[in-house]
């Protein structure tokens, strides 16, 4: 077996943390093939079936792509290709999805854009590893980006503003992003992800860099990442633009409080922004449960547990019914994902907790037929009545670009329980609560359509952006002729 296959066989052990170099080395002077050697470390039950297939799959890759770069080379010159000495170090290769910076030709119907002006600056000076994604995540800070994308045989994107745009960079090769993307990971981290190709955890880049919820996934090019910029402090009300009825929610000491939304609309830093105002005002104990942490809340006058699923427990469900002996004022569920946890956080708000959660819904009347529709028929009428009591208000939002395309603005829809709309969610007549929502305002309830439809007049949003994202759109173009 060639000297070539070996060294690169052993980059991708080592840099996965997979053997010791002592223990590989014997391995290879016994079974010199890499092939046959990922075969006996399954046979020997050092490495799981599936977490052999993804090491033979970047080894025969990352082979592949130096045996074509030397052939490349050899076909330029006109002569074959030295061998590399035995040793030699082999270094990743670079595989180019574009022309050089400047070359390329732009998509149809969408200009070349960069999150900085300036010539592109490349990236072979930096090797791959933990540095390269710190400075690209440095970078992506610095751009004002919600996002970083790193896609293999891709320049990285950022997100700014709701739009994608590429940073001044060349593209990343397969091999590159992978082991740049690994090189951050702990070692179980990385095992998991090699065994499931799927990850989700946050990555806390220290005091300087700050902390970003991360997805890691494979696809037919290779591996992939998306970090999601988590800003260092937990924005105030006043710099999420929320209104006084939001806050008001949080001076309950019982029910449940749910905030929805489409993903990326920011309900993590509402619900973030909520637990910080509760730990700035009173002396509570506060549990949240996430999956992951997010945003670290530091002791106020309030008592905080921050616990992380698949880290701390093993499910929201798990997280949920153990909250409930450890004495808590407020809980905070990342998300209602199943029967479980929304039946154990609708029986903590009727138990004397306020309950703090979350649901991709996209309106108070969905999301109030989502949590009644989790339940088996036979269980509604119950449900029905214990939501029509605990629930205290809904917070539905969208995150839409605003008029200058330069900044992301807030649009609400808020539901606050009373009397009339709990009686309503009893008798099943959830259907009219838009009625009440209308005549509420006086109590601070708003419809999404009605916060379009201001945020257009007020010139914040475009009018054809309000259109498109109303639920009534042709009652809201009536309302917006003119504008």
């Amino acid at each position: 077996m060639s000297s070539l296959a070996q060294q690169i066989f052993k980059r991708v052990i080592l840099h996965n943390k997979l053997l010791a170099e002592a223990d590989l080395e014997a391995l290879l002077n016994e079974t010199p093939n890499p092939e046959q050697a990922v075969k006996q470390l399954v046979d020997r039950k050092v490495l799981a079936a599936k977490t052999a297939n993804q090491v033979l799959s970047v080894y025969r890759r990352q082979l592949d792509a130096v045996m074509a770069e030397q052939a490349g080379l050899s076909s330029a010159s006109g002569v074959h290709a030295e061998k590399p000495k035995h040793d030699a170090e082999v270094q990743p290769t670079r595989r180019q999805a574009a022309a050089e910076p400047g070359s390329a030709p732009s998509q149809p119907g969408k200009p070349p854009q960069s999150a900085t002006a300036g010539p592109a600056r490349r990236l072979e000076s930096m090797p791959a590893g933990k540095a390269l994604i710190e400075r690209l995540l440095r970078e992506a800070r610095q751009a004002g980006a919600s996002d970083l994308h790193l896609k293999a045989g891709m320049p990285p994107v950022v997100r700014v503003a709701g739009n994608l745009r590429d940073l001044p960079m060349d593209a990343l090769s397969a091999e590159v992003c992978e082991q740049s993307c690994l090189a951050i990971l702990a070692d179980g981290d990385q095992r998991q992800f090699l065994e499931a190709n799927d990850l989700d955890f946050c990555f806390d880049g220290g005091p300087e860099l700050g902390r970003f919820r991360t997805n890691y996934l494979r696809e037919h090019r290779g591996m992939d990442a998306v970090f999601r910029l988590i800003p260092p402090q937990v924005p105030s009300f006043e710099e999420l633009k929320l209104p006084d009825q939001v806050k008001k929610l949080t001076n309950h000491h019982v029910g449940i409080v749910l905030v929805t939304g489409p993903k990326g609309c920011g309900k993590t830093t509402t619900l973030a922004a909520m637990v910080d105002l509760i730990n700035s005002s009173r002396a509570a104990h506060i549990i949240t449960i996430e999956d992951p942490i997010e945003f670290v809340h530091a002791c106020k006058k309030g008592h905080v547990n921050q616990r992380q699923v698949g880290m701390h427990t093993q499910s929201f469900g798990n997280a949920l019914r153990a909250t409930l002996r450890e004495a808590p004022d407020v809980i905070m569920v990342g998300e209602l994902r199943d029967l479980e946890t929304t039946a154990l956080a609708i029986t903590a708000a009727e138990t004397g907790h306020l309950v703090l959660a979350t649901l991709h819904t996209p309106d108070a009347l969905r999301t109030i037929g989502r949590v009644l529709d989790i339940f088996p028929a036979r269980e509604q009428g119950q449900i029905r009545a214990m939501l029509s009591e605990s629930l205290r208000g809904i917070v539905s939002q969208l995150l839409l670009p605003s008029a200058d395309g330069k900044s992301m603005v807030l649009a609400l829809e808020i539901l606050i329980n009373t009397p009339a709309i709990g009686h309503l969610i009893r008798e099943e007549r959830v259907f009219q609560i838009t009625g009440l929502m209308q005549t509420g305002k006086r109590l601070g309830m708003a419809l999404m359509d009605e916060s379009l439809i201001r945020l257009a007049r007020e010139g914040r949003i475009s009018k054809e952006e309000a259109i498109s994202r109303a639920a009534e759109a042709v009652v809201v173009e009536k309302e917006l002729i003119g504008v």
